[in-house]
């Protein structure tokens, strides 16, 4: 699959760092299981994984973090 952001590259597994900033919150998942372009980095979710990236920043967020940083795991 072609790169939607540089139209040059190829989008492959891989993985990623998700950063996401919320209410002042900052998120920071390592190692989330993407599609990451070969050429520019750009990188894109599956819909489950995604979902899983909101679910676990809305934990942390919770929690009252305002800073949280952690390792990809599935969920279960």
């Amino acid at each position: 699959m072609t790169c939607t952001l540089c139209k040059t590259g190829q989008l492959l597994p891989g993985v990623t760092t998700v950063t996401l900033e919320r209410d002042g919150a900052v998120m920071v998942l390592k190692e989330v299981p993407a599609r990451v372009c070969e050429n520019c980095g750009n990188y894109q979710l599956e819909a489950s994984v995604a979902a899983q990236v909101l679910s676990t920043a809305n934990e942390a967020l919770a929690k009252g973090a305002e800073v949280e940083i952690t390792r990809w795991r599935l969920a279960g």
